[in-house]
């Protein structure tokens, strides 16, 4: 675990000070952006299962009815923070 060698938010005896407080601020915020991505999951698949988009009516986070535009843009949502972690696993656990 990174707690028990001694990596903080304040501080890093094993290396550069300030690298604790960008990982749990990167880690952090790219947590935050996933829980988003999550929540608007689960509300667009309660939303398909229930058959609102098929209503043709406008609705809660639906412009129109029966187009998934919706869904699409959150695949690409939900893929860009994908490909996201990418990148910080790569600069931040690997390297």
């Amino acid at each position: 675990m990174i707690f028990e060698e001694g990596i903080r938010p304040w501080g890093n005896p094993m290396g550069a000070a300030q690298f604790g407080s960008v990982f749990f601020m990167v880690t952090g915020f790219h947590g935050f952006h996933v829980s988003i991505g999550v929540i608007f999951l689960f509300i667009f698949s309660y939303k398909v299962a229930r058959g609102h988009l098929d209503d043709h009516t406008k609705g809660w986070f639906t412009s129109r009815g029966g187009n998934y535009e919706e869904i699409e843009i959150l695949g690409l949502y939900w893929h860009f923070v994908d490909l996201v972690w990418v990148f910080i696993f790569a600069f931040f656990y690997l390297w």
